[in-house]
């Protein structure tokens, strides 16, 4: 039977000189400036978040100004004058044809 054990911890590092020496400056500076470090303390509130149903909102009225959000985009089309066609490549992929070798390509491609 095999136990498998857990891995130990690594412990926490001890701060090297220049670590040392860097927090020290950084507390000698805020010493100097009278600033002290912003704890954040997390307070519990008492009563649950409010939660607002549609059913409770149904008596508020609505916004309606009568006019729509925007223009419907018209619909894209090609005017020019270099493609000579549309080919299908595989299922439903529609590609475009410029040259007349393309097409023929397109044509003898297999799966």
């Amino acid at each position: 039977m095999i136990f498998h054990t857990p891995a130990p911890k690594s412990k926490k590092r001890k701060p090297n000189a220049k670590a040392r020496a860097l927090q020290a400056s950084w507390e000698d500076l805020l010493k100097k400036y009278d600033v002290k470090p912003n704890v954040v303390v997390a307070q519990r509130t008492s009563s649950p978040p409010v939660v607002l149903r549609r059913d409770s909102m149904a008596h508020l009225p609505s916004v309606d100004t009568g006019v729509g959000v925007a223009p419907k985009k018209e619909a894209p089309v090609y005017t020019g004058d270099a493609m000579i066609g549309i080919s299908v490549l595989h299922k439903s992929n529609g590609i475009p044809v410029f040259r007349q070798e393309d097409a023929i390509d397109i044509s003898k491609m297999r799966r």
